[in-house]
């Protein structure tokens, strides 16, 4: 019998994203929405439910590659890029893309979280995790992101709860 393939729990409340695999369970520290839990478009906040992984994007990019619109942008993070663009919602290294897999809650039409472009993907080294702190995003540790990112494939189920 083939082993379950692995999925992904992440609560809100505890800011924690345990990846669950058939021998054993890793769990990490990650950021959701400053404006917490909700599936509106435009609301900046996490989507909830039950999602999958759609795209995984950035395999082989360097650690601290830049992101814009899912593209690398020939930059690698510093503090002076940041310095030079406070403004930015950093994307680094890694984006595994969600897609919501229950109609009228987190896909299609107002509450689509593809749509949204929700990522779970690495973030600036001293941006903080354990609270709420993303766009409605899940921001991990670069070297976490890059470990997950090995782990799961396109296709994972993500059930993201309070």
């Amino acid at each position: 019998m083939p082993p379950l393939p692995a999925r992904i729990e992440i609560d809100i409340r505890r800011q924690r994203l345990r990846l669950i695999e058939t021998d054993g369970v890793e769990e990490f520290t990650v950021s959701t929405a400053t404006n917490g839990p909700g599936e509106l478009f435009g609301s900046e906040c996490t989507p909830r439910g039950r999602h999958i992984i759609r795209a995984k994007i950035g395999a082989g990019q360097a650690e601290n590659t830049v992101f814009i619109g899912r593209r690398p942008s020939g930059e690698i993070y510093s503090p002076e890029l940041a310095q030079k663009y406070p403004q930015r919602d950093w994307i680094l290294t890694r984006i595994l893309w969600l897609s919501g897999l229950e109609v009228a809650r987190n896909r299609l039409g107002k509450v689509d979280t593809m749509r949204r472009y929700i990522y779970i993907h690495g973030c600036p080294p001293g941006d903080k995790l354990g609270v709420a702190g993303s766009h409605g995003c899940i921001k991990m540790r670069n070297q976490d992101i890059i470990r997950l990112f090995e782990r799961v494939s396109c296709g994972t189920q993500v059930n993201i709860h309070e």
